[in-house]
């Protein structure tokens, strides 16, 4: 296993923040006359090529990405923009951006094949869309799903690699398959014998760690760990960890190298600049995801179905006098069957709450003390699955508070931080 360190060798990036008062969904818009308060934003280990391009040469590779496997040329600039609720001129910045396996390309890699995770290689497959393999129209590589007929690279297709490079966007939440599909990628490799890198990416939630443990009875693709609902680590840090816990099937080693971001700290507010998956927007859905992710398990529906996916939530049966939101789930992007189709809901709209540094349950607490069909509220078998223990179901059937519930998570999360300790590539 090697880690390498963080070189100072890429553009030094001041990017001025300040508020304008807008309600635009992008959080990184600027106003260069107010209050400039310079800070330092993380860069994607994707960038650092002076680091891993060496490693590639005269290799066969094969690359595990989606539309999130972006590098950054540098070049930032300002769009002007008028905000369409207050009239204010905004301005937002964008950095050009160039998909991992086109610059590798670019590069003279020798790229033999792609493997796409969960909603595929260009990340337009609803949540737990079987993906089939296929062949991207652009270069012409083979693209073959592990969230099809597998979910692990197969020995046979394994035979004409001699190094994987693994680069997905994670939201640091444990029911987020991405992290599945990594551990799975660095089981095959390792049984292959085959070295894998993993170009490492910041967490946006890897500010905090909250949320139930996973009992090791309840693991599946949704969980495979027994870490908490959020873990506070990176794509990167979290696979040195499955490496150096033994994790991976029968306890084998992955020949594992981790670049690692620049700039980037736990306390680093990162927006993602691409979405990371079809009902993951904004990064108000990605910070709300982890609180409301555990609605999937639920009779409420989350969003699916409007533009705004995991800023809401709603359901025929809350009372319309205390869930004034009223709105109607249509087929959309991402979500071909969303729950209540066509039904009118009674909600709350959830994307003004303040930026969240735990897992707030209120609202699946308070939703089941308000709903007129508690029988019909849990889906059992699935809530435990996203939950990783029927304990929560139970708590909140028994009318716990949400302080109570939480409170009752510290043990295991104090015994995890120990563990995670080990791995951290980055301040906290």
């Amino acid at each position: 296993m090697t880690v390498l360190s963080l070189k100072n060798t890429l553009l030094f990036l001041l990017i001025v923040m300040c508020s304008c008062g807008s309600k635009s969904q992008e959080s990184e818009d600027c106003c260069p006359e107010e209050n400039p308060k310079p800070q330092i934003t993380p860069i994607p280990a994707a960038n650092k090529t002076e680091a891993y391009l060496p490693l590639l040469e005269g290799k066969r590779v094969a690359v595990v990405a989606n539309q999130t496997s972006g590098i950054n040329d540098g070049k930032i600039y300002l769009i002007r923009a008028t905000d369409t609720v207050t009239g204010d001129t905004i301005f937002n910045k964008r950095t050009e951006r160039t998909h991992l396996v086109d610059s590798l390309l670019a590069r003279g890699v020798n790229i033999v094949k792609v493997f796409a995770p969960e909603h595929g290689f260009r990340g337009r497959a609803d949540a737990g869309e079987s993906v089939k393999d296929g062949v991207d129209t652009k270069t012409g590589l083979a693209l073959l799903s592990l969230h099809g007929k597998h979910r692990k690279p197969m020995p046979e297709q394994l035979t004409d690699v001699d190094i994987i490079v693994f680069d997905i966007q994670d939201v640091g939440v444990r029911f987020y398959t991405y992290i599945s599909t990594m551990s799975l990628v660095m089981e095959a490799a390792a049984e292959a014998g085959i070295p894998i890198i993993v170009l490492d990416r910041p967490n946006p939630n890897g500010h905090y760690i909250d949320g139930p443990t996973m009992l090791a009875e309840h693991t599946s693709f949704l969980g495979m760990h027994t870490v908490p609902l959020v873990y506070g680590m990176t794509i990167g840090e979290y696979a040195l960890m499955v490496n150096g816990e033994g994790w991976l099937k029968d306890g084998v080693k992955a020949d594992l190298t981790v670049i690692q971001n620049t700039y980037y700290n736990h306390r680093s507010k990162y927006v993602l600049p691409v979405r990371p998956s079809p009902n993951l927007p904004n990064a108000t859905a990605v910070n709300l995801y982890p609180s409301l992710g555990l609605l999937e398990g639920t009779n409420l529906n989350a969003g699916r179905g409007t533009d705004y996916q995991f800023q809401l939530l709603g359901s025929p049966y809350l009372p319309q006098e205390k869930y004034t939101y009223q709105y109607t789930p249509q087929p959309n992007f991402g979500s071909k069957y969303p729950k209540h189709q066509d039904t009118d809901c009674n909600g709350l709209f959830l994307g003004q709450e303040p930026y969240l540094s735990m897992v707030d349950l209120q609202w699946i607490v308070q939703a089941y003390r308000n709903h007129t069909k508690k029988d019909e509220f849990f889906n059992t078998a699935n809530f435990t699955t996203h939950a990783g223990t029927p304990l929560l179901q139970q708590q909140i059937q028994q009318g716990l508070s949400a302080e109570e519930i939480r409170a009752s998570w510290q043990p295991e999360i104090e015994a995890f931080k120990k563990i995670r300790a080990k791995y951290l590539l980055y301040e906290e």
